[in-house]
């Protein structure tokens, strides 16, 4: 059975962000927001590729996969069911179903993938919803990292 790891870094820094990583033996990261910029230094899409480069870990975006604009409002709202509504329906997008396929198959190629986004609390975030549906379709354990904070 293959592992698939998510992991949040709001709240975290690189360096206990790149621990995290290399702790769950993690091979490439897959980001799946759909906006691949962030406020917190070192997470917007290039720095974080750099950063994951030195620690010899692969990086790749699938913004097909990330939540759309309402969902992300939802989430900052704290209406978590709203957003997990709205992403369950935008996975039924051509788009989505054919990144999710994609990701399949990496996860399928034996690579220790684990997929990215901001949140902290996976409960809370649309990468468990990716996760519960890859494992539907191949065997899967999950596994949620979770960095130190700054909260």
């Amino acid at each position: 059975m293959r592992t698939l790891a998510t992991i949040g870094y709001q709240g975290t820094t690189v360096p206990d962000f790149l621990a995290a990583l290399e702790e769950g033996k993690v091979e490439i990261v897959v980001d799946i927001r759909a906006v691949a910029s962030s406020r917190r230094p070192g997470f917007s899409k290039s720095a974080l590729a750099a950063h994951l480069a030195t620690r010899g870990i692969d990086y790749l975006h699938l913004r097909g996969l990330g939540t759309p604009a309402e969902g992300r409002a939802a989430a900052r709202a704290g209406r978590h069911r709203r957003m997990q509504t709205i992403y369950t329906t935008h996975l039924r997008t051509a788009g989505a179903r054919a990144e999710l396929d994609a990701l399949v198959e990496l996860v399928r190629s034996g690579r220790r993938a684990c997929l990215l986004c901001f949140e902290a609390d996976p409960a809370h975030c649309h990468r468990s919803i990716v996760a519960a549906r890859l494992a539907r379709r191949l065997p899967l354990r999950v596994r949620h990292l979770a960095p130190p904070t700054d909260d």
